[in-house]
């Protein structure tokens, strides 16, 4: 089952290059995936048709106990079926749909592959994290469909629109599903539907993932997103809103329905916002003139439908549920598609401008007839037989025989379902009609020569409605393992088209009369609903509501970004007193506190730290910035040697470096700064401050008090020695935890040193990194100054300072430089590759790599570092992400877990016998990024500034702007 998501997946990644080759005919290959899991879904039907489910599970994270678990029933292979069936059809219709060299064709393959992957992992999930993620995706690819031409405003409005919708609905769905795996113990979906909870956490998670379904489904307050995505072309229209994404929804409900049917407020919710949502939409397309508009507010009409009939929660219900959940994704999907070609065809939606088109293209119309009849439950169609069954358990439902609703309660659901039914016919028929009928006074529209293939793949889900709609008895066999999941009423339903005379085909009739009589009158009906229309809708409160996001937004932002570094960090600092300071404040004066402290460990400490608190003060009273920056850089290095003494020589050679580079850094940005901080006269806010800062610093102190005495499990530190050896192959914990068992924590940290680096990268270099990378003998030099540096096939060790003045140029500096550079790089790589066993690691080695790069630099200036480091550092930075990436991922092409490590020995000549270990590699991957971060600043804080200073130089001494040498500007 996970080869089936991820190789819709990898089809996604190779659409940009399908669709080069082939043009739109990509979609045709592409579309063979899908194919492809539609027969891997029939060959489940052995194995579901007697109730039986298929499983998979993955383990990802054993330790955190995560897996990729997976599983087929009845259910699910239902919508195996329609998720990856249809996903062939309209994936083969859009070849004929878009042109070659349509803009964003690219992105449009990509995104409509990568969703059906997602779709597909959505209803195949067995563990609700699992499911999150897919269903978060599915949102995600929807909002790049929808807003397929951005340049379009409804486009963009339409995709932010569903996005902020849906998004929010999955975020409470999301607290709903943490709940409710605690109190179940597991987020396995099987077993908690196999041994449901109970309780008011239970019914409270219910109803929080209850409001995700109903965003998803566009039901009611949510319903006004649906028919906004219709700006989307019209294959994701027939695709993402009437067959698949917003099935998801409706999933869910039929997911949860057999175990918490009976949970209080779920009848009450779903069977009111259901039939409101039916007849609210069914009302307002029956005024559409947009063709395509008014199927959007039948397809929500629909999904209340749905909703209602999954939330009833018996046998009959389920059975009828899953045959209108077929039955509406083959209709609805056929009239989205005819839709289409008549847009196409001739260039027009409105339905008053449409005439003839049924005698032009008769094919497609009787693919809209058999369509439209299914969905207004016209026997002999596959909605027919579905609303049959559905009408019988509405019958349960108002005698009473589905727990929790009365018997009132009930006949007014039976009768809104029935109004909604004829709303359901009238608009049915106002769209056949208005997209087919020849009208009077109404010239003919001209249609354009019509490619049968075009044609296709609407009439083969039109004749599909035909055809089950006589194959009652075998869905029945084939739906009957989900139904018995349900409570059983008191007769023995089935699919069928004939159920005999009753209430079930009374319902019917009156549903196609009623319909039948509101298009009679349709003008006047027209006319009523505008003189009646509502000044305030939910679209209308969703758009005030965002306004009054963005003007609050605007407000803030206003109050709180003020462009002044102090004000940031005073409002930072004193939220953290507010609210972590008060949780401290009440747990040292609460009675099970108990502070324990211990003075020192050796004399050296206290001894560091008197000196740590001086240079601090010290810092906070200079008036030059240099000073303070060497001062602060003291404060620095006392720490590094807390380290030291307490046992940890890693950490404090971390620090070390960390704060030389710093240092360097601070000091090439104090170039372009003043020499002292201010001249002015210090102000009465300066006592605020320190008052703010001592404070700051008493919480601080509180924090680790507080924290570092409440310990009462053994750490789980006291395992690592352990595990160090055992699990990562090594004798240095630090290094073994960094990379090995808490590997993940260290992607995320240069996940976040790479942010920083697009952030320097983007502020600075507007153009490219390269940009600022001049090599020496690139130089050119203008006529009659002596050519100094070197030419290409001539090269000299250190060749950069020939191009600085000689007052700038330091002699003594140049030899050490020639001297420790290659030290420094062999010391550098040493640490990257002892890391594991001895103090060291990916981190230290990048950071002497940067620090020999700095002394290239401060040796010889900007050029030098070019010729030390010829490299974009970008390249750099992606290269030593990737590699990292890789290394974690490589383990499982042979079996293993992600960033699973092994081990191997290596008998190397003059070196040796040397203990190597995979993580090495992610280790190099460290290295990379951080070498890469480094020259960013170097390049971003040294050249780019010497640049500037030597401008300011030349413009001062009235020199011309020339920067061609060094020589001329210094």
């Amino acid at each position: 089952m996970l080869a089936v998501v991820l190789a819709h997946f990898v089809a996604a990644m190779m659409a940009p290059a399908l669709v080069r080759l082939l043009g739109r005919r990509a979609f045709l290959a592409l579309a063979l995936v899908p194919l492809v899991t539609t027969v891997w879904a029939f060959s489940l039907y052995g194995d579901v048709r007697d109730g039986g489910t298929v499983t998979t599970v993955v383990r990802w994270v054993p330790g955190l106990d995560l897996e990729l678990a997976f599983a087929v029933g009845t259910l699910q292979w239902v919508m195996l079926l329609i998720v990856a069936g249809i996903g062939v059809l309209v994936m083969s219709y859009c070849a004929w749909y878009f042109k070659d060299g349509d803009k964003g064709l690219v992105i449009f393959t990509t995104s409509f592959t990568a969703f059906v992957g997602a779709m597909l992992g959505l209803v195949m999930s067995d563990d609700l994290l699992v499911l999150f993620v897919f269903w978060e995706l599915t949102t995600i690819f929807s909002f790049l469909l929808i807003g397929f031409e951005p340049t379009k405003r409804a486009s963009r409005l339409a995709a932010m629109e569903a996005l902020i919708v849906t998004t929010l609905g999955g975020l409470v769905m999301f607290v709903g599903m943490l709940l409710l795996g605690q109190e179940a113990g597991t987020h396995r979906i099987s077993e908690i539907l196999a041994d449901p909870p109970s309780g008011t956490p239970v019914t409270i998670a219910i109803l929080l993932m209850l409001v995700g379904a109903l965003s998803k489904s566009a039901i009611f307050p949510f319903h006004f997103w649906l028919p906004g995505a219709m700006a989307a072309p019209t294959p994701v229209s027939a695709y993402l809103h009437a067959a698949s994404m917003v099935k998801a929804g409706i999933y869910l409900v039929a997911l949860l329905a057999p175990a918490f049917a009976t949970v209080p407020g779920w009848h009450l919710s779903l069977l009111t916002l259901g039939t409101v949502t039916m007849l609210l939409a069914g009302w307002r397309a029956l005024r559409q003139i947009d063709i395509k508009l008014l199927l959007a507010y039948g397809t929500v009409s629909q999904l209340g439908f749905l909703t209602v009939i999954f939330a009833i929660g018996s046998q009959t219900a389920a059975l009828a549920g899953l045959a209108v959940l077929l039955g509406h994704a083959l209709f609805k999907a056929t009239l989205f598609l005819v839709v289409g070609i008549v847009d196409k065809q001739t260039g027009t939606r409105d339905l008053h401008e449409l005439s003839g088109v049924g005698r032009a293209m008769p094919a497609v119309a009787a693919a809209a007839v058999l369509a439209g009849f299914s969905m207004a439950g016209i026997p002999p169609l596959l909605g027919f037989v579905g609303k049959e069954t559905v009408f019988s358990g509405l019958i349960e439902l108002a005698h009473g025989e589905t727990a929790g609703v009365p018997g009132w309660a009930g006949w007014l659901v039976v009768a809104g379902l029935v109004a909604g039914s004829a709303l359901t016919v009238g608009y049915t028929t106002r769209f056949l009609w208005g997209a087919f009928a020849s009208k009077p006074g109404v010239p003919a529209t001209k249609v354009k020569p019509l490619n049968p293939a075009f044609a296709v793949s609407p009439i083969v889900l039109a004749a599909l409605s035909l055809g089950l709609g006589f194959a009652g008895a075998a869905l029945t066999t084939a739906f009957s393992p989900y139904a018995d999941t349900l409570v059983a009423g008191e007769h023995e339903e089935y699919l069928a088209l004939w159920h005999g005379f009753g209430l079930p085909l009374l319902f019917s009739v009156v549903a196609v009369v009623g319909g039948l009589a509101l298009f009679w009158v349709r003008e006047p009906l027209c006319r009523f609903q505008k003189r009646t229309a509502l000044s305030v809708n939910a679209e209308g409160v969703y758009r005030f509501l965002m306004r009054g996001v963005d003007r609050m937004a605007v407000e803030v932002t206003g109050t709180f970004q003020r462009g002044s570094v102090a004000a940031y960090l005073a409002i930072i600092l004193g939220v953290v007193l507010l609210l972590p300071g008060y949780a401290v404040v009440r747990g040292l004066l609460g009675d099970e506190t108990r502070i324990n402290v211990i003075a020192y460990d050796r004399l050296a400490q206290p001894v560091i730290g008197a000196v740590i608190v001086v240079a601090a003060l010290s810092t906070v009273r200079s008036r030059r910035r240099m000073r303070a920056v060497i001062l602060a850089g003291v404060t620095g290095y006392g720490c590094a040697l807390l380290f030291l003494v307490h046992g940890a020589p890693d950490i404090a050679l971390t620090q070390v470096l960390v704060e030389t580079v710093s240092l360097v850094v601070f000091v090439l940005v104090l170039r372009r700064l003043p020499e002292h901080f201010t001249n002015r006269p210090l102000s009465r806010q300066r006592f605020w401050r320190m008052g703010l800062a001592a404070l700051f610093a008493v919480a601080v102190a509180g924090f680790l008090l507080t924290t570092g005495s409440a310990r009462e499990a053994e750490p789980i530190s006291a395992t690592f020695p352990e595990a160090s050896k055992e699990f990562a192959y090594g004798n240095n914990i630090v290094n073994t935890t960094l990379v090995d068992m808490r590997a993940w924590d260290t992607m995320g940290e240069i996940a976040v040193l790479v942010a920083a680096a697009t952030g320097v990268a983007s502020l600075i270099f507007l153009d490219t990194r390269m940009s600022g990378i001049r090599r020496v003998y690139d130089i050119p030099y203008p006529e009659g100054v002596e050519k100094q540096p070197t030419q290409p096939g001539r090269r000299v060790w250190l060749p950069g300072p020939r191009t600085m003045s000689p007052d700038r140029r330091s002699i003594i500096f140049e030899v050490v430089t020639r001297l420790i550079f290659h030290v420094i790089l062999v010391f550098a790589i040493y640490l990257l590759i002892a890391g594991h066993n001895e103090p060291g690691g990916g981190f230290a080695a990048g950071m002497v790599t940067g620090l020999a790069l700095m002394v290239r630099y401060l040796a010889g200036g900007r050029y030098e570092l070019d010729e030390a480091a010829p490299i974009d550092a970008g390249i750099l930075i992606g290269t030593g992400l990737f590699i990292a990436a890789a290394s974690g991922l490589g383990p499982m092409i042979f079996g293993g877990t992600v960033l699973q490590s092994y081990d191997t020995y290596l008998q190397i000549p003059l070196l040796g016998e040397i203990h190597l270990v995979s993580s090495v590699f992610f280790d190099i991957g460290v290295y990379l990024v951080v070498v890469g971060l480094i020259l960013d600043l170097l390049r971003t804080f040294g050249s780019r500034l010497d640049r500037q200073i030597v401008r300011a130089e030349k413009k001062a001494d009235g020199s011309p702007d020339d920067a061609t040498t060094e020589q001329a500007v210094v």
